[in-house]
């Protein structure tokens, strides 16, 4: 697994760093071709001359050679890596991390890296269990760093907790694991070429007069998630999207709507020339029978607005679908849900839909999580609470074995 492959291991300032020398010989016996960048710090820990040893190449520690000038490529060193590795990975360091400091080499690495990095935490417990470290590992899982778990034992303060970096072969498991989930999504990403969908997305708007409108409170996030997941796995994918603040995926083909009878008409023309659908946005069932040319202006007495019935882009859908198509439809409910989805499967054609509860926490409009069922006519598989783009792929996923 990690034979031929390009590691930047990087060493910060920590007792731990003792194990790094045992992890570097691990990889570079594992076939692995390992560069080693230091903070001046860890140089205090274990010394560059036992790290350029086991690692066959010069450390790297500042941005130039001071003998000779040589300029240490932060660009160049990010473009070379498979992987970045940091163990140990020191509170200060995560910090800065987390807020895109970029003050010394190892860090600009970082930022300049375009493989995937981990991280090995290392130090003692309570700087472990702090809020402010507990955050910064958060906010680095949000950015795709893989976080290898530290262990629990006595550390170096002489306390008995979780802090310890986890052990050199345990992290050599860890890149494995790491790889072998690259190479999983690599192949995921060109399943679907050749494949073209239709994703719609966001909330429709369904105007009173010129000031006032009725919608809902979707954010689009759900929708945008399905049609970037559909892309990455190398689909050609077109997403009509309500309004929303959402920035556009990239390599998606973006056709802006605003009211129900648009989103209709935009589905309507190209679905025929789509190997699938997925009806993602909240569309108003009703809008209003007449639109006034001027702001209606209020007085004393109350006001009725007389509404008039959408059409119901999935059900037309549903009816001129081709065999071979995948029709995916959503269901957010507040009552009845299993029940109320279940019939909108069949009444619509769907090969299978999502449903939602708005009653339960962490799922529904505007936020980044999510809590859906997938239900066709065969089964219901009910995921756990996880965010939107990790359903998105669960959605893919399911799109595909119908393919």
């Amino acid at each position: 697994m990690l034979k031929g492959k390009h590691i930047i291991l990087g060493v910060t300032g920590s007792i731990a760093a003792y194990k790094s020398a045992v992890l570097c010989r691990l990889l570079v016996s594992a076939g692995a071709e390992v560069k080693v960048v230091m903070t001046n710090l860890a140089k205090q820990f274990i010394t560059p001359l036992t790290m350029a040893t086991v690692s066959k190449n010069p450390i790297l520690v500042d941005f130039f050679n001071p003998e000779n000038g040589e300029w240490n490529s932060h660009v160049k060193l990010g473009e070379w890596a498979d992987l970045y590795l940091i163990a140990p990975a020191s509170a200060n360091t995560m910090a800065k991390m987390a807020a895109g400091v970029a003050d010394n080499l190892l860090l600009t690495t970082y930022l300049s890296a375009r493989c995937p990095v981990a991280v090995a935490p290392a130090m003692d417990l309570d700087m472990y269990a702090h809020v402010a470290t507990q955050r910064n590992m958060e906010q680095l899982k949000q950015d795709g760093v893989h976080i290898i778990e530290p262990g629990s034992g006595f550390l170096a303060s002489g306390l008995i907790g979780k802090g310890r970096m986890a052990e050199p072969q345990d992290i050599v498991e860890a890149v494995e694991a790491i790889f072998a989930s690259e190479t999983t999504n690599h192949q995921k990403k060109k399943s679907l070429e050749g494949k073209r969908f239709l994703v719609t997305a966001g909330a429709t708007i369904e105007p009173i007069d010129p000031v006032r409108f009725i919608s809902n409170h979707s954010s689009g996030k759900m929708g945008y998630a399905v049609a970037e997941s559909l892309a990455k796995r190398g689909a050609e994918v077109v997403l009509v999207s309500g309004r929303t603040a959402l920035e556009k995926p990239q390599g998606v083909e973006c056709v802006d709507v605003l009211s129900a009878e648009e989103m209709f008409e935009a589905c309507v023309e190209r679905f025929s020339k789509m190997d699938g659908a997925v009806m993602c946005a909240a569309v108003a069932d009703y809008t209003p029978q007449v639109v006034a040319q001027d702001k209606i202006k209020k007085n004393d007495d109350d006001m009725s607005i007389a509404l008039k019935r959408t059409r119901d882009i999935a059900a037309h859908l549903g009816q001129h679908k081709r065999e071979g198509q995948v029709l995916v439809g959503f269901a957010m409910e507040t009552e009845n849900e299993e029940q109320n989805a279940t019939g909108k499967l069949a009444k619509k054609n769907l090969d299978f839909i999502v449903m939602n509860s708005l009653r339960k926490e962490g799922a529904g409009f505007r936020g980044d999580t999510n809590i859906v069922s997938l239900i066709d006519s065969h089964e219901k598989v009910d995921l756990p609470l996880m965010s939107k783009a990790d359903v998105a792929e669960r959605i893919v996923d399911k799109i595909e074995s119908f393919l």
